[in-house]
Order: structure tokens, then sequence, then C-alpha cells
């Protein structure tokens, strides 16, 4: 008869005790985190996925105000097929839409990275120029920046951009010529964008680790090897997140002629038009700014280091080593244990 070992009974009570432990205070965490998101999920479900549900119902419907009610009559997707093949002016919108938010999005990015490693030296009254750029952010927007933009403030003159227009329309389209014209007209306009993104830019750099320069300038590192060995790569997701915001800033900016077009479509008093209409043309340009955020997503997410891919494999590597030195070990044990109860016999 083999007595029990109550030592090893003692260490697997304490090992189940701090596993039911660890148990419930992963539970406690998750209810915590859960309790404190809700706010958000309400949020979310009333103010996002309700109007998504019902705009798109719209969608589907000729939708006509009564005196007596909304008027439902369901079409299908009649208004889709009408806005591509009838509503001309949707797709013209759309293409010159386009053309000047994927030329415009990066100018936006670079300008902003570029105003960012300036206010990011040690100048002084660097707080003054930070604050001299957020500034349009804070005034130029919503009425004002319509204001300026009738008054030509946040344009230049056409004296000024006439040689550049003249060139584009020599050797482009006019499909292409129009937007790109335009994006040099309304500079100005461009640059109050980059408010946001300058201080995104300049939060991302101030994480930066300074050792990482001082080694890397110890090394004989230039200061332009040290921008894309160091800087850059340190600041990739900070750029794919100042794409995503500029694209969805200028996408629901007032001043985007598509945003015009829907808002006429939708108080429209004719019978083809309405809210349905509005709501399909909405659901059209939704999809077409989320085609193009997957764009630059794409192009710009981070992919994972070959260094940390090694590092992962070694680390695996090492696990299963260390399970099998366990493996004889354990087999070591039993052998000997075996062998003693064969020499006691």
């Amino acid at each position: 008869m083999s007595k029990k070992n109550p030592g090893k009974e003692d260490k697997m009570t304490k090992k189940n005790k701090r596993k039911l432990k660890e148990g419930s205070l992963a539970k406690r965490d998750a209810i915590v985190g859960l309790l404190f998101i809700t706010p958000w999920i309400i949020g979310a479900l009333v103010f996002l996925a309700y109007p998504l549900v019902t705009s798109f119902r719209y969608a589907l419907h000729n939708m006509r105000m009564t005196p007596l009610g909304m008027r439902f009559r369901y079409v299908g997707y009649g208004n889709f097929t009408e806005i591509l093949f009838s509503q001309t002016d949707f797709t013209t919108e759309m293409i010159s839409y386009l053309v000047s938010t994927i030329i415009s999005v990066p100018i936006i990015v670079v300008f902003a990275l570029i105003i960012a490693i300036m206010l990011n030296q040690n100048v002084k009254g660097k707080g003054f120029f930070r604050l001299i750029f957020f500034l349009p952010v804070i005034i130029v927007s919503g009425p004002i920046l319509g204001m300026l933009n009738q008054e030509g403030a946040g344009s230049l003159t056409s004296i000024d951009t006439q040689a550049i227009t003249a060139i584009l329309e020599s050797s482009l389209p006019g499909a292409l010529a129009d937007p790109i014209s335009d994006l040099f007209e309304n500079m100005v306009t461009i640059l109050w964008y980059s408010g946001v993104q300058i201080l995104i830019f300049i939060s991302a750099l101030q994480k930066i680790d300074r050792s990482m320069y001082e080694a890397a300038k110890i090394d004989g590192g230039s200061g332009w090897e040290c921008f894309w060995k160091i800087t850059l790569p340190n600041i990739k997701p900070m750029i794919l997140l100042n794409i995503v915001y500029t694209i969805v800033f200028i996408s629901n900016n007032e001043q985007n002629s598509i945003i015009g077009l829907i808002q006429d479509s939708m108080f429209s008093g004719t019978q083809e038009k309405g809210y349905g209409y509005a709501s399909a043309m909405a659901w059209m340009y939704s999809i077409v700014v989320l085609i193009m955020v997957g764009l630059f997503a794409g192009l710009f997410m981070s992919r994972k280091d070959v260094y940390e891919k090694q590092v992962k494999k070694a680390k695996k590597a090492h696990k299963k080593e260390q399970r099998q030195l366990k493996q004889i070990e354990r087999r070591s044990a039993r052998n000997a244990k075996k062998n003693a109860k064969a020499g006691r016999g």
C-alpha cells in the first residue's frame, strides 16, 4: 500500500486555488470593462445601428410625406438603378470626389507630417506655432468656412493657378484635369484641414525613444536614415489613422458637393426623389467611401516584422524543448521508481 504525499496534495490545492482566483479576477475585470463600454454600446445601437437599418429601408421605397403621415411604396433597387443610369450629376460628382480625395489626402498627411516634425524640434515659441496651425480647426469650420469660401479667402486666385490649369487641361482629360485644377485653387482650404493630423503626429513623435536616435547616430546614421529607419516605422500606425480621419472628414464636410446633392434630393418636391432616393444615394456614397478607406488601409496596414516572426518561432521552439525535457524527466522518474521497486523485490 502506497501512502499519499501530503505535500503534493497541498501544492495541488494551492495551484487550484490560484487558478480559481485568476479566473474570478478575469471575470470581474471583464464585467467592469463591459460596464464601462455599455454607454457606448447603447449609443451605437440607438444612434448608429437603428439609423442605418432605417435608411436602408427608406432606400428600398419611394417615400411621400402626406398630411396623414409617411407613405411607402416598395420599389426594390429601383432608386439605385435610377441613380446609376439616370442621375448623371451624381456620377460626375463622384468621379470628381474620388480624384480630388485621392490627391488631397496624401498632400494633407505629408504636409501635417512635415509641420509636426518641425514643431517637435527644440525651438522657442513652439507652443505658439502649434496654436497657429490648430486655430483653423476651431475657427474655420461650419458656416464660417462657407462664408470664407464665398469671399474667396479659402482659394488662390485664378491668375496664380492659370499656368497650372493650362498645363493640366492640355495634358490630361477633362475628367482628371478639372478636379486637379480645383485642388490647386483650393489649396488654402486643404491645408486648413491639417490641424488635427499635426497634433496626432506630434504625439506620436514624442513617444519615440530618443535612445534609438542616439544609437543610430553613434553607428554613423544620418538624419535621413534615422527618418526612414526609425521615425517612419514608429509612426506608421498614426499615418494610417490620419489617412482614415482625413478621408472621413473630407467625405462628411459641408463643402462637399455630394453632400449638397444628397440634401437637395432629400428635400426635393418631385415624385421620383425624396427621402428614399436620397437614402439610396447616401448608401452608394458610403460604400464608395468605405472602399477607398479599405484601399488606403491595405496600403498602409502595418505588417509583421521579419525579426518579430523569428522571435515568435524561437519562443515556440523553446517551449517545445521545455515540454520534451519535462516528458523525459517524468519518464526517468517513473523508470527510477520501477527500478527501485524491482530492487526491493
